[in-house]
C-alpha cells in the first residue's frame, strides 16, 4: 500500500497482462510500507500527504479523493490492508479462481482507500471487494487468523531481505537471481523493455 502503488496501477496491470501473455510469472508481494502505523496524524502529515497526492494524480491521472484527509483521527496502519492482499491470495490459489486475480482485489483495496477515503483497518472495508469474488465470512476467518498474521510478515520480511526499501518496486527472478527493474514512477513499455533486456526477448 503507497500511493505511488496506486499511481503506476494501469502500469502494473499492463505488466500483468504481458507476463500472462509471455508465460512468465507475475507475484505480487507486500512490503509493510507503514506497517503498525506510528505516523502521528496531524495537519502537516495530512498536508504532506495532500500535495503528494495531487503530483501523483497530476503525473499519472490516477483519481485520489480527498475523504480521508478530511478524518480528525486516522491510524495510518498498512499492515491490515497488506494481510487482506495475502489473505485474498490463498484464497484465490486455493479456489483456482481465474475471473478474480490477487491484482483485481488489491486495485479494489486501493481504490476504495485512495479515492474512496474508506478505512482499511476495519474488516468491514473488505466485504464490497469480497464480493466480487470471494466469500466474505471464509475471508474474515483467514483474515484474522494468527497464520496470516506471520504471513504477512514474512512477505515484508522477504522485501526487506532482497533489499527493498522503497515502493512500488519491480523486480524479476532468473535462474535465481534478481533484477531491479523499476523503483517509483515508471512507464508500462520502459518497464516491458527492460524485462524483455533482462530476459533475453529485445526485439
Amino acid at each position: 500500500m503507497c500511493s505511488w502503488c496506486w499511481g503506476i496501477s494501469p502500469v502494473i496491470e499492463g505488466l500483468a497482462a504481458y507476463c500472462s501473455a509471455q508465460g512468465i510469472a507475475f507475484v505480487l508481494t507486500v512490503g509493510g510500507l507503514r506497517a503498525g502505523g506510528g505516523d502521528p496524524w496531524t495537519e502537516p502529515f495530512k498536508a504532506f500527504l495532500r500535495n503528494e497526492w495531487a503530483h501523483i494524480q497530476q503525473v499519472t491521472g490516477q483519481p485520489f479523493g480527498g475523504d480521508l484527509l478530511s478524518r480528525d483521527t486516522f491510524n495510518y496502519d498498512t499492515e491490515p490492508a497488506c494481510r487482506a492482499v495475502v489473505t485474498a491470495a490463498m484464497m484465490i490459489e486455493l479456489q483456482e479462481l481465474e475471473t478474480f486475480t490477487v491484482l483485481d482485489f488489491f486495485k479494489a483495496v486501493q481504490y476504495k482507500f485512495y479515492v474512496e477515503g474508506q478505512d482499511p483497518t476495519q474488516v468491514e472495508f473488505y466485504r464490497s471487494i469480497c464480493d466480487l469474488g470471494l466469500n466474505f465470512s471464509e475471508f474474515v476467518l483467514l483474515f484474522e487468523s494468527p497464520m496470516m498474521k506471520r504471513r504477512v510478515e514474512q512477505e515484508f520480511k522477504s522485501c526487506r531481505s532482497w533489499g527493498i526499501n522503497a515502493f512500488p518496486s519491480i523486480l524479476v527472478e532468473r535462474k535465481g537471481e534478481r533484477t531491479l527493474l523499476a523503483v517509483g514512477e515508471v512507464s508500462e513499455a520502459q518497464l516491458i523493455a527492460r524485462l524483455e533486456e533482462v530476459m533475453g526477448r529485445a526485439r
